[in-house]
């Protein structure tokens, strides 16, 4: 049996921890030029940063959302309390005409909107291609706001 020879086999070490530095995971994802700009801190500080604020946000858009759907949702139980108690007589056909009305208002100007929406949708996208860890976070802690 022969022993293989060490001196003339030769391997190639690829240190890992540097490839990792130079070649981010969204990099392939996302493009080249797409990495996070909050890359001074570490990915455990950016997770909670955004978890916070998206625990936050998520809170103050369930209880603002509770109160306007209260709000709203009294209004029309009460218009119609007064509708049916004789108090109010609503004009059906004027209300059919009036909300035909605002729905070609709005068609009109949703066609003129168009180019700004894409602008945001392109600039949010941007913003969450170079603030992964962030935003992901946010999403994460938006969800447990809405949930508490």
């Amino acid at each position: 049996m022969q022993e293989p020879d060490c001196d003339d086999d030769s391997y190639e070490v690829l240190d890992l921890t540097e490839y990792a530095r130079r070649h981010h995971w969204w990099n392939r994802v996302f493009g080249r030029n797409s990495g996070p700009i909050v890359e001074k801190y570490s990915v455990a500080t950016q997770i909670v940063m955004g978890g916070v604020t998206g625990w936050c946000a998520g809170f103050l858009f369930q209880k603002v959302g509770k109160l306007a759907a209260t709000a709203v949702g009294g209004g029309f139980l009460l218009l119609q309390i007064a509708s049916h108690s004789g108090y109010v007589q609503v004009d059906w056909k004027r209300v059919e005409k009036d909300v035909n009305k605002a729905k070609r208002q709005i068609k009109k100007r949703a066609n003129r909107a168009a180019p700004e929406i894409s602008t945001l949708i392109e600039e949010s996208t941007e913003f969450i291609k170079q603030n992964i860890v962030v935003s992901s976070g946010f999403v994460g802690g938006f969800l447990l706001g809405l949930a508490s």
